[in-house]
């Protein structure tokens, strides 16, 4: 099969690799139909984040089983699936606690020696506790598979920050960063009935989608100028919930600087500052709470999945650019040049 894999700094290629097949009996094998880009893939494409040439990569697909092992009972050849960015067994203590990120058996995809999504097929372990059924006639249907896609992260992913940030009804919320996960935060804000969102980003096409996702106000500014706005929006108090979605420093000061007293960080940028951009004694003297980290989406599907099946929730807008699996390169560096949002990957075949 064809599959994406990485050999250096800016080096994707797309190559042949053996065909997946059960090694397990609790495997499954999964056709890939749709895939795509993540702003985290970036790290390892500008070389931040270490790789092993040749190693796999992506983390995000859903298609269709094609094989699954003698034990497998909740999935079967020929359904319509999506998994998460992370295999979960489904019935370790943290699976049970809805924490499936900490699986005790549990991996990433594209680590050393496992299938990525950004490819023809997946190896899928731990098939019952980790794939998630979808309603077959969705296949024939490529707008909903792309809102369907963002249950494998983006939309979970959002949605974990602004549980973490206490967003809720008659809250006032504010996201920083303008990336896929931070526009569907702003999405899932509005789903957990937030009344007033401010958006903080500096890229009009992006933040055109924050509003329409839900946002009232959009923040250009960035660094200290950027808590200014917020607090002159929210009478010098800031935000009762505030997403982080970025990871920097910076972003982080931007955050503690916005929120209300009282009030919580959700935070989700994958950290890749020089720093952590927190200080205790602040955070400490104005009740601000922090939660966050790795998104357990596994958990979340069950629940974010009727809205997307009937139209409450539309995330598929963070896809701008779509590409087959052959043109996966030309992806990344559309996304590393900000020419992108987010890149749609198609397996028709």
């Amino acid at each position: 099969m064809r599959a994406t894999t990485i050999h250096a700094p800016y080096e994707m290629r797309v190559e042949d690799v053996p065909d997946p097949v059960v090694q397990l009996p609790t495997d499954a094998v999964v056709r890939v139909l749709r895939a795509c880009i993540c702003g985290s893939d970036l790290w390892a494409y500008r070389g931040e984040a270490a790789r092993q040439p040749g190693q796999r990569i992506g983390h995000e697909f859903l298609g269709v089983v094609e094989e699954t092992g003698s034990e497998v009972g909740t999935v079967r050849r020929g359904d319509l699936v999506v998994a998460p960015f992370m295999w979960s067994d489904g019935v370790c203590d943290y699976c049970r606690e809805g924490l499936t990120t900490s699986c005790e058996h549990g991996g990433f995809w594209g680590s050393v020696g496992y299938d990525g999504g950004q490819g023809e097929a997946v190896r899928v372990p731990f098939a019952d506790g980790t794939l998630v059924r979808l309603p077959k006639e969705a296949a024939g249907d490529d707008h909903l598979l792309s809102a369907l896609l963002t249950l494998s992260d983006v939309l979970g992913t959002g949605h974990h920050a602004a549980l973490g940030a206490g967003a809720r009804p008659g809250a006032t919320v504010a996201v920083v960063g303008d990336g896929a996960v931070g526009l569907c935060a702003v999405l899932a804000a509005k789903r957990l009935g937030a009344e007033r969102i401010i958006a903080l980003g500096r890229h009009q096409v992006r933040t055109d989608i924050a509003r329409r996702f839900g946002a009232t106000d959009v923040v250009a500014e960035r660094g200290e100028a950027a808590v200014e706005a917020v607090r002159e929006l929210t009478r010098g108090q800031g935000a009762h919930a505030v997403v982080e979605a970025v990871g920097t420093e910076q972003s982080m000061r931007t955050a503690v600087g916005i929120t209300r007293d009282g009030g919580a960080i959700g935070f989700v940028g994958v950290p890749h500052g020089s720093g952590t951009g927190l200080d205790l004694g602040v955070m400490f003297d104005r009740n601000i709470a922090l939660r966050g980290g790795v998104a357990p989406v596994r958990a979340y599907i069950p629940d974010l999945l009727p809205d997307v099946l009937d139209g409450t929730i539309d995330p598929s807008p963070v896809f701008d650019m779509t590409v087959g699996i052959e043109d996966v390169p030309a992806g990344y560096k559309a996304m590393d040049e900000r020419t992108a949002l987010k890149v749609l990957v198609t397996n028709d075949r």
